[in-house]
Formats: C-alpha cells, sequence, structure tokens
C-alpha cells in the first residue's frame, strides 16, 4: 500500500514537472557519498577524489590512482532505494576522466489496471509488479589549466527516466565546474550544473495510458507534454583545511546553493534563491573522520499562513585505512526538517588495494 501510495505521488510530480520545468530531473540534487552528505554538501571546492564526477568534475585532478566509489540509501521509508557507483583514473598530471551511474528507484510496485475484468469480476491473479526508476549517466573529464593550483572539469550526462510500461524519456545535459587552491589550503570551487538546460523528451504509452484513465469514469486527464526542461543551478563554496597539534586536523565548508527560480529557500527573489549549506570535517591520523552538517534551510509555510525556518543536520562518520574508506551518514538528526530520515552507506577505495 505505501508503494502505490508513493506512485501517486511520483507520478503526480512527473506529471506537473513536465509544465513546470524547475522540478525536472530532481533525484540528481540528492547528492552522492556519505561523506558529503554528512557535510550538508557543503563540498564543490574541496572534493577531491572519485566522488568529483558528481560534485565538481574538477577534483579529479587531485586523484593519485584509478578509484572506485560505492554508495546505497533508502528513502521514503525504505520504499525508494538510491544507489551510485563511480570509477576515474588519472590520465598524466594535468587531466584526468571519470564514470558514474546513478539509480533511484521503486521496485515491485503492484500494478492493479487489469484487476477487474470485462464482466466485472475481480481477479487478483490479474496483479502484476513493475519498477519506476531514474538513471542518470555522468562522462567526466578534467583539465589543470595553465594558471597555477586552477582546474575546471566537464560533466556530460545522459538521462534516462522509467515508469514501467507506461511511459519512458531519454534526456542529455552538461555541467561545468572550477577548483582554484591555495598555498595557505584555502580552497574555492564552482560548479554550475546543466549549463546548456538539460532536455528530456519523453514517450508515453497510450494505450496502458488508457488503462488508467479508463478506472475511474469521468476523471481522464490530457497526455502531458513530452518534453521537459532542466533550468541551470550553481554551486558556488569556500573552504579552509586546518592542521591542529597532536594529529587532529578539521575542515571548514560553505557552499551557496543558487537556483534562478523564486522558492522557499531562506534567501528568495523573483531572479534567484540562495540556500548556504555549512559543514565541518573532524579527523585524527587520517584514519577517523567526525563529520557535522546543516543545510536545506527554508521558510516553511505554517497552517496560520505564518513562515518558520527549517533547516536539515547532518552526522558522519568515516574510517580510512591505507586505499580504502568506509562512510556513513545520518539525516534530520532530531526532526528539524519535513525530510524522513535517512541512513547512507557509501565505500570508496583505490585500484591498488588489489595489486
Amino acid at each position: 500500500m505505501k508503494k502505490l501510495v508513493f506512485l501517486l505521488l511520483f507520478s503526480t510530480l512527473g506529471v506537473n514537472a513536465q509544465n513546470n520545468s524547475k522540478y525536472s530531473n530532481e533525484f540528481l540534487n540528492i547528492g552522492v557519498d556519505a561523506q558529503s552528505i554528512g557535510m550538508s554538501n557543503a563540498v564543490v571546492s574541496s572534493i577531491s577524489d572519485v566522488n568529483s564526477t558528481y560534485w565538481n568534475p574538477a577534483g579529479l585532478l587531485q586523484l593519485e590512482d584509478k578509484q572506485i566509489s560505492l554508495m546505497h540509501s533508502n528513502y521514503f521509508a525504505n520504499i525508494a532505494t538510491y544507489n551510485f557507483v563511480a570509477y576515474a583514473t588519472p590520465i598524466d598530471d594535468n587531466s584526468a576522466l571519470g564514470f558514474s551511474m546513478i539509480r533511484f528507484g521503486v521496485d515491485d510496485i503492484l500494478d492493479t489496471t487489469q484487476l477487474i475484468d470485462d464482466q466485472g469480476n475481480i481477479n487478483f491473479d490479474r496483479i502484476s509488479l513493475f519498477s519506476t526508476a531514474d538513471y542518470a549517466f555522468l562522462f567526466s573529464y578534467a583539465r589543470r589549466l595553465k594558471l597555477k593550483n586552477l582546474t575546471y572539469g566537464v560533466n556530460i550526462k545522459i538521462i534516462r527516466r522509467i515508469i514501467g510500461d507506461f511511459s519512458s524519456s531519454w534526456g542529455f545535459g552538461m555541467d561545468f565546474g572550477i577548483q582554484f587552491k591555495t598555498s595557505n589550503n584555502w580552497n574555492f570551487g564552482l560548479m554550475a550544473r546543466d549549463i546548456t538546460t538539460t532536455y528530456n523528451s519523453w514517450s508515453i504509452n497510450e494505450e496502458r495510458l488508457g488503462d488508467i484513465q479508463n478506472a475511474i469514469e469521468g476523471q481522464n486527464q490530457e497526455i502531458p507534454s513530452g518534453t521537459e526542461i532542466t533550468i541551470p543551478k550553481l554551486q558556488l563554496g569556500v573552504s579552509k583545511q586546518l592542521d591542529i597539534k597532536n594529529s587532529y586536523t578539521l575542515l571548514a565548508a560553505l557552499d551557496l546553493m543558487i537556483k534562478f527560480e523564486e522558492n522557499n529557500d531562506i534567501i528568495s527573489t523573483n531572479f534567484a534563491s540562495i540556500n548556504p549549506a555549512l559543514g565541518l570535517e573532524f579527523g585524527y591520523l587520517d584514519l577517523v573522520f567526525l563529520r557535522l552538517g546543516m543545510g536545506n534551510f527554508q521558510n516553511e509555510l505554517q497552517f496560520d499562513n505564518s513562515k518558520e525556518l527549517s533547516f536539515q543536520p547532518n552526522f558522519g562518520i568515516g574510517f580510512k585505512y591505507k586505499s580504502i574508506e568506509m562512510d556513513y551518514a545520518f539525516t534530520d538528526i532530531g526532526n528539524q526538517s519535513i525530510a524522513l530520515y535517512s541512513n547512507i552507506f557509501s565505500l570508496k577505495f583505490d585500484l591498488n588495494l588489489f595489486r
């Protein structure tokens, strides 16, 4: 039953998204890797590993060896699963390549469109299962510029979205990122997502859509538009790495998420909205890490039409030994935001581990 309710919500959002592009491909805004999520995604300036394929491809230039990352998390009370896999490798001292894949989906949804036969009889044998899933394939390239400590990266992304055999779409877009690191451990970064705008072209199975439309007489909907557009977004970041006595380190980061739309973000105008994210990482001997973050600040509308500020706190821990790192993040601590609790696990390792 929970999956059926979620499907209705998912389908409604999908239909509305085709008429309102600012909510297109929202699964790409969730974020990947427990290390980054533990810092509330405030990593665009400091990211320096295989997960740069998602956060900022310019960070791939910090790789010293081939690296793989894996992540798994559950959302909406374990109804939906979110998985990420990435691979990256340096080409030479001035360039690097990466590839990553994201899947966000709900599986084993009951298809009850054939439950009642032509004679009006209920036949449970006519119930089948289907899945709804969003896929993203990112191809990343990074290069070092002649200006010292300045790197840039580009993502070419292909998007595939499937809702059973009811409808599906293909999409294409590009991202562009820059990182600049100073000699005194200050880091600056910019990530421009969907710089070309990302287009999704939908194909709808009208015959299967008719099975839904005929379920309730007089409740038919028009077939939605077949094109979906994702507008560009910017993420600006600054961070500072501090070395403390007795082998302790502290990484402090501030990112600004900028969308060119008006919404409930803490700073919002007709032209753009800005949402800050704060992240901290405490490290000991480059072996154990504790992470804290705060982001997703929203002016939440209450029942009495007043607005109340909400936010999403994050917490994470990590363990690193030689070429392997395991990370965990827990979001929505203390129920400060309207998001549901989520546990995120990720694994990252260099391929020299197997040599």
